[in-house]
């Protein structure tokens, strides 16, 4: 059984159809990159993963559960971490895992345990007692990282993790990717850093206008468009669908 089961999704907006019958599977213990142009539909896909959007047509199960005939067991499965995540700035970072943890049904002694754990892993437990308003961009990334683990979930579900990070915690965020698949548990990306979705990623897909127009490992995306990384082979994909649209 695959960690993400996606059969004939869409979404349509009025008339605007957002994305095109979907089907891809996901499985467990992999890193799956998920790529395309502003618009594509990547992060309706992403928000209908994680329940903020109910889909028009089609099916997802996560890990054997059906997201709309039971929303509420397939978000226990789920780690979710938006584009623009949402950060309670007079809270401390150990009363936002607090709150996050009880949005859960954790118990304390957990959410005590476990997430002091995680804020020490990710360089903040020096400063978990601290405001998260004095806390710098890249350690509010850290903190939302910590916060999406907290519960354990099978599949953490990323829009655009690495935005505005230093080196440093780009490296830190990429190996923790990485060390959640090891553990047979699996992370959905979405990226616009072609050069780390080409390090951290085991499979890739390309969609475009809503539509899945490539899907592979990043070393047959790399042979089957005869480039040498996958910054180019992007670019060569999605303009050959423009110059198809247009022609």
């Amino acid at each position: 059984m695959s960690m993400i089961e996606i059969d004939q999704l869409e979404k349509r907006y009025g008339k605007f159809q957002a994305l095109h019958p979907l089907t891809l599977h996901i499985e467990k213990g992999e890193v799956f990159g998920f790529l395309g142009p502003n618009g594509a539909g990547k992060t309706t896909t992403i928000r209908t993963l994680a329940g903020v959007l109910t889909p028009t047509a089609g099916t997802v199960h996560i890990d054997g559960i059906d997201i709309i005939k039971n929303p509420v067991e397939s978000k226990k499965k789920v780690g979710y971490i938006p584009d623009r995540p949402y950060l309670y700035d007079k809270l401390t970072a150990r009363e936002f895992l607090q709150f996050v943890g009880q949005l859960y049904d954790l118990p304390s002694t957990q959410i005590k345990t476990r997430g002091d754990a995680l804020l020490k892993e990710h360089g903040l437990i020096e400063r978990a007692d601290e405001l998260i308003e004095a806390y710098s961009h890249g350690m509010k990334q850290r903190l939302v990282l910590s916060a999406s683990l907290l519960h354990e979930p099978q599949l953490l579900i990323v829009d655009e993790p690495m935005v505005g990070l230093d080196p440093h915690g780009a490296r830190q965020i990429k190996d923790r990717f990485r060390s959640i698949a090891d553990e047979g548990r699996t992370v959905f990306l979405s990226t616009h850093s072609l050069d780390v979705a080409q390090e951290v990623c085991d499979r890739v897909g390309i969609l475009f206008k809503g539509r899945l127009v490539a899907l592979g490992t990043v070393q047959e995306m790399l042979t089957q468009q005869n480039q040498g990384n996958l910054e180019e082979v992007f670019l060569q994909i999605t303009q050959e669908q423009m110059d198809a649209q247009q022609g």
